[in-house]
């Protein structure tokens, strides 16, 4: 077997062993708030769950003491293959589990889906990132992959609106060591994860002015975002070199 194949055998090995924790332990995670989905009901339309915070819901809430486990997975899927938004998932962990235990299985599932990216990208190389991120965002954030300052990268894992999964492969094509970046992807993604987490949570509270709030918060924060985004990119791009890990 050569070294690679050696390599991505070893973390798909310790992948396993991570996903049978979750699923012996996930009885012991408070479960969703309500299980109004009725027992034995079909999912026929399995993709259909992915474009429906309800249908999620409701998936999430037929599955007993394993909803967690499967919750953590689809929130480590979305980072890994993008099936479905990030912002789908984040609301309704809040909306099934509430504020605290939401959050927390949706940092979870992002921890577990960032590391996976960025060790596929470490172990597998560029021809493999190149199928997942497009020519475009590689090119413009090429230089991440030579000189990845910590610093400059917990800052694009905060910034809304950036594509946080195309971060983690590129990042794994750096030298940045990985624990420097599981400490950077999961600070910076508190906060987006946290706002999500809680207008999900606002909602099922039937707390419609706050979760209104949240929404326009959010939106009003990434179209600022999108607006200045080739300012704060120029101005990213002319730090990094500054930056080191």
């Amino acid at each position: 077997m050569t070294n690679p194949r050696r390599q991505l055998a070893i973390r798909g090995i310790i992948f396993l062993v991570l996903v049978a924790l979750l699923f012996t332990f996930s009885r012991y995670i408070p479960q969703p708030l309500s299980a109004f989905a009725p027992a034995g009901e079909e999912w026929d339309d399995f993709e259909g769950i992915y474009s429906s915070s309800d249908k999620l819901s409701r998936f999430l809430e037929a599955l007993g003491p394993y909803s967690p486990a499967v919750f953590v997975l689809f929130q480590a899927l979305q980072v890994v293959a993008a099936p479905f938004p990030g912002e789908l998932t984040g609301v309704v962990g809040g909306y099934v589990y509430g504020e605290k235990i939401g959050f927390l299985l949706s940092t979870l599932g992002l921890t577990l889906g960032s590391w996976v990216a960025f060790e596929l990208a470490s172990v597998l190389g560029r021809p493999f990132v190149e199928r997942f991120v497009s020519a475009d965002v590689l090119h413009k954030f090429d230089f991440l992959t030579t000189n990845a300052g910590a610093a400059i990268c917990f800052l694009l894992f905060l910034f809304p609106g950036f594509p946080k999964d195309y971060l983690c492969y590129l990042l794994g094509l750096s030298r940045m060591r990985l624990r420097t970046f599981l400490i950077v992807s999961i600070i910076g993604r508190v906060p987006g994860t946290y706002l999500l987490t809680i207008q999900g949570a606002s909602i099922r509270n039937q707390q419609y002015l706050a979760a209104a709030i949240f929404a326009v918060v959010a939106a009003a924060t990434l179209l600022l975002a999108y607006l200045y985004r080739g300012q704060i990119y120029d101005w990213i791009k002319h730090r990094h070199g500054t930056e080191k890990f």
